[in-house]
């Protein structure tokens, strides 16, 4: 079915973040995925093409758009060319929204032109050795010292972890110092604050995946974002655009599986005949291909949805957990119909495949995402 989502402004933008990432990203894919990052001469290029932080002000360098279709656009774009990394959805998804909704005059200025420029690296730190989905049991700790604040604490899994020069920190403030949760945002080189070992993972390896540890780092009241206490407010008003932005990732790769295996069941012959003849393989691609139409229509009004500022938590909930496991399926079958091939890594779908299995983990499990569905039932 044909989309009606975009207007002719989204699709002459798609056109050049197209032809930027196939000339500036995806030829040095090997090469970042050894690296296991992305190096930051690209991040400044692309910032320069008008790729990161789009959102903010002009004043502040950037272009005032905050229409979420052109995250989008981008999403789509990167998993279409096979660019590696996360830095996109990462920033302009996920952390920009903070340092735009949440932070005062002073710390805009401070803070993000170097974000739009692409010469600060950000990243946010939420999930801990022994708490991932479930923030409210974080033990990352903020106390009190005079006007400043005291973050002690390790998180790990951290998008970002190794490069970025600005971090909000999520900590659990003490009862004495007012209770709730807080977002501090500490700068690299502070003293107490340690870069632990980049994590070894079984995909996604161009992505930099960090522990980072904090002993007694030293924040100062101009390095928090909005109101000590209020932190898990913030941190829950944040995460549908970073369930939908994982959403969208999930069916453009759904696709773009769903693609591949197309092409190769037309070309790979058995007995004498093309596999995709066969009645087995024909009614499977027949089934994903109606499951991922039906994701794209679902997907796309989420987007309407989120643009009108009507996106409830548990439709970004649905919308993550249900497209994730479609995307796993897809490429899941994709790399069945490749036989042994689909299991070398110089094939496309091996990578594509052990990519996408950790969308089914971050941004809250799958398991809580159904939990949110669930509770918004009544249930």
């Amino acid at each position: 079915m044909r989309r009606d989502l975009f207007d002719d402004e989204h699709e002459h933008f798609r056109d050049m973040v197209r032809a930027f990432l196939i000339k500036e990203a995806v030829p040095h894919s090997d090469a970042w995925e050894s690296a296991g990052l992305v190096d930051r001469e690209f991040w400044r290029t692309a910032a320069a093409q008008g790729l990161v932080g789009f959102a903010a002000s002009e004043a502040h360098g950037g272009a005032g758009q905050a229409d979420f279709r052109f995250n989008v656009v981008i999403d789509e774009e990167v998993v279409r060319t096979g660019t590696v990394g996360d830095g996109f959805s990462l920033t302009n998804d996920i952390v920009l929204p903070y340092f735009l909704e949440l932070t005062t005059a002073e710390q805009a200025d401070r803070w993000v032109p170097g974000i739009v420029d692409g010469s600060k690296v950000i990243a946010i730190a939420m999930s801990e050795p022994g708490t991932g989905s479930d923030l409210r049991a974080m033990t990352t700790t903020a106390r009190r010292d005079g006007d400043d604040w005291l973050v002690t604490g390790a998180k790990t899994f951290i998008t970002n972890g190794l490069q970025a020069d600005l971090v909000i920190v999520c900590a659990r403030i003490p009862e004495p110092d007012g209770g709730g949760f807080g977002l501090f945002v500490v700068e690299a080189g502070q003293d107490g604050f340690e870069r632990g070992r980049k994590l070894e993972k079984i995909g996604r390896r161009a992505q930099d995946t960090a522990e980072l540890f904090f002993h007694d780092v030293r924040v100062r009241s101009a390095n928090v974002l909005g109101e000590p206490g209020k932190g898990l407010r913030y941190m829950m008003a944040n995460l549908s655009q970073e369930r939908l932005s994982m959403a969208v990732t999930a069916v453009a790769s759904a696709e773009h599986a769903l693609a591949i295996a197309l092409d190769y069941a037309k070309e790979r012959k058995a007995f004498g005949q093309p596999i995709g003849s066969f009645q087995a393989n024909r009614f499977t691609l027949a089934e994903l291909a109606t499951k991922v139409q039906i994701a794209r229509i679902y997907i796309d009004r989420c987007i309407q949805s989120h643009c009108a500022g009507e996106l409830s938590a548990a439709d970004a909930a649905g919308a993550k957990f249900w497209t994730t496991e479609l995307e796993f399926e897809a490429l899941d079958i994709c790399l069945q119909l490749h036989g042994g091939y689909g299991y070398i890594e110089e094939y496309e779908v091996a990578r594509r495949w052990r990519d996408c299995r950790v969308q089914r983990i971050y941004g809250g499990t799958n398991e809580i995402m159904r939990e949110i569905v669930g509770r918004s039932l009544g249930l």
